[in-house]
């Protein structure tokens, strides 16, 4: 690893300097008033550091359980409103795990190792049937999110975190899983759910079958030459609630020439995302997203070799992707990759265990900061989070409109369709089967990368990310010895890129170069 040591070890520096300095001042004669005085202050700034971490504690508390009951309410709403809208009742996941699935379903899950290859399988039985499917990657946190009073008053944890019931699965997958197999196969949705967005850029998938079984995919490719240039493949992959445009709009433009004429980019809207298709029936699986960047992307392009650059969430799938086409990938580049190691005590309980340490790290259920806030409520409250979508995501339009009359088009809007072009049913299942569901697979990917694959590995991310904390890429570098680690200061989870456009866009040029 090149540059995480240099921040590490300039964390234990800035340590000792403090202690030498205080050292420093107490020793003077003279300057012992001083060093009374930066004591006092430390001590006072120490205080109100505690106070404002008590304030944050007690506020959450109130306003996550009031949360809890409202997110109940909201479920009784939805399929009120559900079953008068479309004739019929749309499942949840509010049943309580390990009860008789619907029309007198039982289910029962043998627990799914923690290893890289060790898919659920899952068992239903009913009068009239008997079948197994195997359901891959499907988070226990989707099913098992406790109360925070529940939560507070639980004895038996381990550092916090509650292990998920290992053999059971909730009425809401049983229903899922039956009606993938009692139905014949059969084209997408045509219209959407009333509560999502019908627009052209959102909908226009279900047009026709063939735009509905692939995603979309923006292609940048080097104008034709004589004679004809060798080029380079390029696949983007972007972040959670994020589109191609955050690619398309930023360093895309900023590219040299040279690089233009060179290489062959496609960055690609996940399933669920921008302009992709949004099927309803889908779980948004790992294995779904990459089967359907496979599909799109490497297989209708023909890609033999390629560079992959993923943002956020992305990073995840682009170690899949790598994992599984160790061959192909010529160079890895992640920006702010999720990876929370999970501590031996935790891993031990199994993958629910890990899944629900790593939703508490990436939602703690705190009002501060507001980014926490909001990554809160989207994953611990399936209805309310469903809410949020129905009031900015079904209303995108309005809000482009308002942003560009309030800032005078002054300030570029692509933002508005990257975050806001997707259904809550594909952000709640990929926001958990990704993210919370892949944590038990996340060490073993990076030991792959580290030490069966040759592909040069760059990790970046900056350094005033309250979402992702700086952490999760210095262990990611930890974990993968040669790659290079990048810490901008004074950059956040977006401005990483947006904002600094040239100078990402110069980088990955010379990461590129230099494979």
């Amino acid at each position: 690893m090149h540059i995480a040591t240099c921040v590490w070890q300039e964390k234990a520096d800035g340590g000792m300097g403090g202690a030498a300095a205080a050292a420093a001042v107490g020793g003077g004669g003279k300057g012992v008033g001083a060093g009374e005085w930066g004591a006092a202050r430390a001590r006072v700034v120490a205080a109100l550091g505690v106070a404002g971490c008590a304030l944050n504690c007690a506020v959450s508390f109130v306003v996550f359980s009031a949360l809890d009951v409202l997110d109940v309410v909201l479920c009784l709403v939805y399929k009120l409103v559900d079953y008068a809208a479309e004739a019929e009742w749309k499942s949840c996941y509010c049943a309580a795990a390990g009860s008789a699935g619907p029309r007198g379903v039982q289910v029962a899950a043998a627990a799914a190792p923690a290893a890289v290859a060790g898919p659920k399988v899952v068992r239903l039985s009913s009068e009239s049937s008997s079948a197994k499917l195997q359901l891959e990657d499907v988070s226990d946190t989707l099913y098992v999110r406790p109360s925070l009073l529940a939560d507070a008053t639980r004895t038996g944890s381990s550092n916090g975190v509650h292990a998920a019931p290992a053999l059971t699965v909730s009425p809401a997958i049983a229903e899922l899983i039956r009606g993938k197999m009692d139905r014949p196969p059969r084209p997408p949705r045509q219209a959407p759910c009333w509560s999502d967005c019908d627009c052209k850029v959102c909908h226009a998938w279900s047009v026709s079958p063939a735009s509905s079984s692939h995603l979309y995919v923006h292609v940048q490719a080097p104008p034709p030459t004589l004679p004809p240039v060798e080029t380079e493949d390029v696949v983007f992959i972007h972040g959670f609630i994020s589109s191609s445009v955050f690619w398309t709009e930023t360093v895309f433009p900023a590219f040299s020439p040279a690089a233009r004429s060179r290489y062959r980019m496609f960055a690609v809207d996940l399933l669920g995302f921008g302009r992709s298709p949004k099927p309803a029936e889908s779980l948004y699986t790992l294995r779904e997203h990459v089967e359907m960047i496979e599909r799109s992307v490497l297989r209708r392009y023909r890609l033999g070799s390629f560079h992959v650059v993923a943002h956020s969430l992305g990073s995840v799938l682009a170690l899949a992707l790598a994992v599984k086409h160790p061959a192909a990938v010529k160079s890895l580049t992640l920006l702010a990759p999720p990876y929370f190691p999970v501590p031996e005590s935790v891993s031990a309980a199994g993958a629910g265990a890990a899944a629900q340490y790593v939703m508490r790290r990436v939602a703690p259920r705190r009002v501060w900061p507001p980014i926490a806030f909001g990554g809160s409520m989207a994953c611990w409250y399936e209805h309310v989070s469903r809410t949020i979508c129905l009031t900015i995501c079904r209303q995108h339009r309005v809000w482009d409109r308002l942003f560009r009359i309030f800032t005078r088009n002054r300030v570029r809007t692509f933002l508005i369709e990257a975050f806001m072009c997707h259904t809550h049913n594909a952000a709640w299942h990929t926001l958990h089967n990704i993210i919370c569901g892949s944590a038990a697979r996340m060490d073993a990917y990076l030991d792959v990368v580290a030490h069966q694959l040759s592909c040069k590995v760059t990790l970046f991310h900056g350094r005033d990310d309250e979402l992702l904390p700086v952490d999760c890429t210095l262990a990611a570098g930890a974990r993968v010895p040669r790659a290079r680690v990048t810490v901008y200061d004074r950059k956040d989870h977006i401005t990483i890129v947006v904002g600094q456009e040239k100078l990402f866009a110069a980088e990955l040029e010379a990461i590129w170069r230099a494979d």
